[in-house]
């Protein structure tokens, strides 16, 4: 094996670790600093797909730091599970990047580039970090350096908000973290390692003491903070709506998908479905929270007229669909979860693309700015209504192969109500979709002024993302492998 394929695991997080420095140096050059960027996520692109053909072929890829042996050792760790996700982030920021060069431009002061282009490229690294480690608390510490990476972000949109949604988010952002931790400690206490895989061997022998059951709770509830969901969901919204569009792009697609990886890791992986399912029977709190969080902010979103914001409601929303896949504590369900984990990073990364586009040309994403958008920018729309019937989940879309795959998870379980409530809360998915095509298609502009379709470089990428939701709505057989192989790892013997 070369030197190179050898430290893949390593250069997975370190590419864009050391290439986040050398941006932030070219703050006088924004060009050179989207350039670098870009290159750069190509490249953990590149190291992401290495590492799928390595895991095919050897089942897992470990890699310890240093030479030192676990759980002395930080190990990093990619498997059937974990390379999904590193998949995820990958494509994402891949994608995303072309079409930052013109939207960051029209949305982030020029002197800030270098900066910005820097703080991606950490949130990417904490992101990838959180996803790749085998280490307990190496996931917090890539936590935070996604987060802080994140706020700074969120804090650069050309609003005056997005500095209270930055903060917002960093406060219940550092509460989640903190509650991560702790739960963190709690298990160091009780089992002497931080090691993922040495924590699940030690802890049957202990998990019948209040200090692992406190450590899974503080554990659930702060990374149910990360990942947004109801009702821990209140930061989402306004990080979602404020944030440049590039930022929203990608934090919708990845960041909330990094967190529920942790959520199923920590559940299946350490704390084991015995002591998770059987015994603290969690489905009986997973579930109803999913429920709601499906309801409650998908009738939200019907309401609200700035895009954004519905969208980000609709995010939380779709949030609920993978933690209730994940309250079946099944093969199936959790297959569902995982399913949708990719299928929603694509569609919802595609929407906001396009109302980047729509932001840049007509200046808002409200209503009102959308009024004809349909007649002056129909590439735009064509690809944004293609992208909101994957989200409602209609056939031949990557978001039907998720419900479809719910459905039978419920069905499986004996839950038809659940089944049924799968498909009618998609209607409500319908009704917040058709009340941006209505007005963008069927009604006349407001104001008579002649807008040109959005620039090739915002709708490549915008198109590349809405065919991948008819792509994998078709060709099913990567996700629906990727999903089915990681659900059957977390599952183990429960299978």
């Amino acid at each position: 094996m070369g030197l190179v394929q050898l430290h893949l695991p390593a250069f997975q997080v370190i590419v864009p670790m050391l290439a986040a420095p050398l941006v932030m140096l070219m703050a006088r050059s924004p060009r050179a600093a989207w350039a670098t960027a870009t290159l750069t996520s190509w490249l953990t692109l590149a190291i992401s797909l290495l590492l799928l053909i390595r895991v095919r072929a050897e089942g897992v890829v470990a890699y310890h730091m240093g030479g030192w042996l676990p759980p002395v050792g930080i190990e990093y760790r990619v498997d059937s599970v974990n390379i999904l996700v590193l998949l995820v982030i990958c494509f994402i920021s891949a994608v995303v990047m072309p079409f930052a060069r013109l939207s960051v431009a029209s949305e982030v002061r020029e002197d800030k580039h270098g900066y910005f282009y820097a703080a991606f490229l950490l949130a990417n690294c904490g992101l990838l970090g959180i996803a790749i480690t085998g280490d307990a608390f190496n996931i917090f510490v890539f936590f935070e350096i996604a987060a802080l990476a994140s706020y700074s972000l969120i804090a650069t949109g050309r609003e005056r908000q997005a500095v209270m949604a930055s903060y917002q988010y960093l406060m219940m952002g550092t509460i989640g973290t903190t509650f991560l931790l702790i739960g963190i400690g709690f298990l160091y206490i009780m089992t002497g390692t931080l090691n993922l895989l040495d924590l699940a061997e030690r802890l049957p022998a202990v998990n019948d003491t209040r200090t692992v059951r406190a450590a899974l709770a503080f554990i659930v509830v702060g990374i149910s903070l990360k990942l947004a969901l109801f009702p821990l969901h209140l930061w989402l919204p306004n990080a979602y709506a404020y944030a440049p569009s590039m930022v929203t792009v990608f934090l919708s697609a990845t960041a909330t998908k990094v967190a529920i990886y942790v959520l199923m890791r920590f559940i299946f992986g350490v704390f084991g479905h015995e002591l998770s399912f059987n015994v603290l029977e969690m489905n009986l709190l997973l579930m109803p929270l999913a429920m709601l969080g499906i309801l409650i902010p998908s009738i939200v979103a019907i309401f609200h007229t700035n895009i954004k914001r519905m969208l980000a409601y609709s995010s939380v929303a779709q949030v609920g669909y993978i933690i209730l896949g994940i309250s079946f504590a099944s093969t199936l369900g959790l297959m569902a979860s995982l399913l949708h984990l990719f299928n929603h990073a694509i569609t919802k990364a595609a929407l906001f693309m396009a109302l980047g586009c729509i932001a840049y040309r007509l200046g808002g994403v409200s209503l009102i700015h959308m009024t004809g958008a349909g007649q002056r920018m129909p590439w735009t729309m064509t690809a944004f209504v293609i992208a909101g019937l994957s989200l409602i989940g209609v056939p031949l879309t990557a978001g039907f192969v998720t419900k479809w795959h719910l459905i039978l998870a419920a069905l499986d379980g004996g839950l038809w109500p659940i089944a049924v409530f799968v498909l009618g809360t998609s209607v409500l998915a319908l009704l917040y979709v058709w009340r941006v095509v209505e007005v963008a298609f069927f009604r006349a502009p407001l104001r008579r002024i002649r807008v040109r379709e959005a620039p090739l470089s915002l709708l490549l990428p915008t198109w590349f993302l809405t065919l991948s939701c008819l792509y994998f709505g078709i060709e099913t057989s990567l996700p629906v492998g990727l999903a089915e192989r990681a659900a059957e790892a977390l599952m183990g013997d429960y299978r």
